[in-house]
């Protein structure tokens, strides 16, 4: 029985001189990969990870048979003769990787091998040659496709007057073999090669074909011809062929007819298929590419945009900053109370702005500047946007601290920016709020951006570009520290004072800000504008919405004094801390503390009126004794420090009376450092001093001697001692009502100490009564919130 031969190559050798091609395989199993060669030699070669180039020999010469050619022992000694290809054909992927096609039975190839020594016997017998091509086909195999291939293309190489090229036979053939190895586009090229050689001149004298030799075919048959290959329209092998030789034959079958009939190819033979675009599908995928390519990439910025914007990397640089006027509720004179001077100063700024040539007529001229100084939260912004609603001018605010940056020169440029809208939309007024931010004094050690952003205010405030339209109202808490060249006259003629309100003031607010919500009818503002000395309008707004908020929480119609009393101790004492466990020896320990400031402050001449005393923790305190003035205070005689002295002392001294001087507590520190500082300021702020006498003495002052230092500080120290013995002695006569619950008699009324303990927080009233020995509340219900 036949065997093919196996041919073991190395992993890889070079071209020998005698190749006509090199296949390029790659490897895709270690162990063995079977290759079709295109010497029809069927070759098991074993790789390794490696790509392996097989050498490729040239047909074998006519007189060697198909059949021993398949069936030679080696092929080591096989001869090569220079041959080019008649046509490039190039070897699919799917040839490379394909597996081996099937071998048909050794009967049919022993016939093929008897018709091609008949064919080689007789090689201008055209119907030899078309059963030999017939025979090749019917084979299924690639050996034979290729064999059928060149001997066609070798015929017209070296042979190019055969009159076998005339044969439509042959060469439809010789397409149906191109068109089953998958190389349709060989086709039309070699159509148009055998025209080229039928064209040429007969040679002289013309040896015609042995048998059935016919005309000269056109030049359009072979077009025809390969036309119907491409088409798949060429005569199946079983049909007769219409030669005009007449022998039957049975070609291939097309590739048109094998799908017709729902075949399918296989690996090693498989149907090549040829698509032909429509016009405009180039022009449809570019454009398809690109809106892809678009939208992909589209989709990719935007996330890493967002990428950035997150990670802060975008905000590196300096921000551009956007003035415009400032939208909102427009605020009106009517709108801020409290301050009635401050408010008549202004209207002259309205006027100017409203009718400028009223006060030009006299030679008058606009106002450059207005400086509001004051404590914070005394209305000077809200005075700034009153100036603007009344003047119907737009309304430019920035803050101090939005010009500065860590990059040099953005200040001064967005100073310049500022006002460069400012005169865009004149008039305008330009609030600039902080102004001690960018206007200090300055000094040789300050930075030179900070620099930079001080002079460019001060060239547009008063410098060649002129700011007629413009108003600038610049707002400060400290107006000591501003530079003397932004205050002047010429940059800010006015400089207006906004201090606390009065009672008087307290209580206008009260009322403006009570109107927006319920309060009951026997809630005076003017009572509570007494108990609220030092508030300012921002702490009386925020007082007011404290109350109303508490009011809803505990569920009542209406805002009453209560909640106004607790909104009051809130801001003055800090919240109360009762879920913080206190050890009952503590808590009596705070309450002997603040017992003894609030028995100094009721006995002590000059004292500040008691308002509340509590041993709830509040703030940072366990415990807490408030004074409250009765009226305002504007000046503060040498009695009432040393009063307020006295009451700093107290909590000390009456720890060291009831427990002794070694069980003395370290709760004293803020009472301690109050005392020590209002001391000072009466020896070098007040000059009441008798030993150091009328004087004012600076701390930063390097002039003074080390011994008016020592002298300070002595006269300090003695100051706080006298306050201490004052005190001492005030307890000691009180000592009765400080600590009478010590004995311990469920008969006897609690006395301040339990008193604190059980109640927590004492007022005024209800702390005399407690020294009396009255009851401390009438009804048990605590009225405390």
């Amino acid at each position: 029985m036949w065997q093919p031969t196996l041919l073991s190559f190395p992993k890889s050798f070079r071209l020998s001189p005698g190749c006509s091609r090199l296949v390029h395989i790659p490897s895709t199993r270690p162990e063995q990969a079977a290759v079709r060669a295109r010497s029809r030699v069927l070759s098991t070669t074993t790789f390794s990870s490696r790509n392996t180039n097989l050498c490729l020999p040239r047909p074998s010469p006519p007189n060697r048979s198909f059949l021993s050619f398949l069936s030679t022992p080696s092929h080591h000694h096989t001869p090569y003769s220079p041959i080019n290809p008649l046509l490039y054909r190039s070897l699919s992927l799917g040839s490379l990787f394909s597996r081996p096609s099937r071998f048909s039975s050794p009967e049919t190839i022993a016939s093929v091998g008897r018709l091609e020594a008949e064919a080689n016997a007789a090689p201008l017998d055209e119907a030899k040659q078309i059963a030999l091509y017939q025979g090749l086909l019917r084979l299924d195999m690639k050996e034979g496709l290729d064999r059928l291939l060149a001997r066609w293309e070798r015929m017209c190489q070296f042979d190019r007057h055969s009159p076998l090229i005339r044969s439509d036979t042959l060469f439809q053939l010789y397409c149906t073999a191109l068109a089953k190895s998958g190389l349709q586009k060989s086709i039309l090229p070699a159509a148009r090669h055998r025209e080229s050689l039928l064209a040429l001149p007969p040679p002289s004298p013309v040896q015609p074909a042995t048998s059935n030799s016919q005309p000269t075919p056109t030049v359009s048959s072979s077009e025809q011809i390969a036309q119907a290959a491409l088409s798949g329209q060429l005569a199946p092998l079983g049909t007769p062929s219409a030669s005009p030789v007449g022998v039957g034959a049975t070609p291939a079958a097309t590739v048109a007819q094998i799908l017709s009939q729902g075949g399918t190819g296989v690996v090693g033979n498989p149907i090549h298929v040829s698509v032909s675009e429509p016009k405009g599908a180039a022009l449809y995928r570019i454009i398809r590419f690109i809106v892809l390519t678009g939208v992909g990439a589209f989709f990719i910025l935007t996330f890493f945009a967002v990428l950035l914007e997150n990670s802060g990397l975008l905000k590196a640089g300096p921000q551009t900053t956007q003035f415009e006027p400032t939208q909102g509720k427009t605020v009106k004179f009517s709108d801020v109370h409290g301050v009635d001077e401050a408010k008549e100063e202004l209207k002259e700024v309205v006027q100017f702005l409203k009718d400028p040539t009223k006060f030009s007529t006299l030679g008058g001229r606009l106002p450059k500047g207005v400086l509001l100084t004051g404590p914070p939260g005394t209305g000077k912004t809200m005075l700034a946007r009153a100036v603007a609603g009344e003047a119907g001018v737009p309304f430019l605010y920035a803050s101090g601290a939005e010009f500065d940056e860590i990059f040099v020169g953005v200040g001064a440029k967005r100073i310049r920016e500022l006002f460069a809208t400012a005169r865009k939309k004149q008039p305008a007024i330009i609030f600039i709020d902080e102004l001690d931010a960018i206007g200090s004094k300055r000094s040789p050690k300050d930075q030179h951006y900070m620099k930079q952003t001080l002079n460019q205010l001060l060239v547009e405030l008063d410098g060649f570009a002129q700011t007629e339209g413009v108003i600038v109202i610049a707002a400060t808490n400290f107006p000591q520290t501003l530079d003397n060249a932004l205050v002047r006259p010429g940059r800010f003629d006015k400089k207006i004072a906004v201090p606390l309100p009065d009672v008087k003031g307290r209580s206008q607010i009260l009322k403006h800000h009570m109107a927006n919500i319920i309060s009951s009818t026997d809630v005076d503002p003017m009572i509570i504008a007494r108990g609220t000395a030092g508030f300012s309008g921002a702490d009386l707004q925020n007082m007011v919405n404290q109350a109303a908020v508490q009011a809803s929480r505990d569920g009542c119609q209406s805002v009453e004094l209560k909640h106004f009393e607790w909104a009051k101790d809130r801001i003055i004492m800090g919240a109360e801390r009762k879920t913080q466990y206190i050890d009952d020896k503590v808590k009596k320990l705070t309450a002997y503390h603040e017992g003894g400031h609030a028995l100094v402050a009721l006995y002590t001449e000059g004292a500040m009126p008691l308002h509340k005393v509590t041993c709830v923790p509040r703030g940072h305190a366990l415990g807490m004794t408030t004074q409250l003035p009765e009226g305002d205070r504007f000046s503060v005689s040498r009695k009432e420090f040393l009063a307020e002295i006295d009451v700093c002392m107290g909590g000390r001294v009456a720890e060291e009376l009831v427990y002794g001087y070694d069980a003395v507590t370290s709760g004293a520190s803020s009472d301690l450092e109050h005392a020590t500082d209002t001391a000072k300021r009466m020896v070098t702020s007040y000059g009441l001093s008798d030993k150091i006498g009328p004087v004012y003495i600076s701390e930063s002052d390097m002039s003074l001697s080390p011994q008016i230092r020592e002298d300070i500080e002595r006269e300090v120290r003695s100051i706080v001692e006298a306050g201490q013995s004052r005190v001492l002695k005030l307890l000691k006569e009180r000592e009765v009502e400080l600590h009478r619950d010590a004995r311990v008699d469920l008969f006897v009324i609690v006395q301040l100490a339990d008193a604190l303990i059980e109640h927590e927080t004492l007022d005024s009233n209800e702390v005399r009564r407690v020294v009396r020995g009255d009851k401390v509340r009438e009804s048990e219900e605590s009225t405390k919130l």
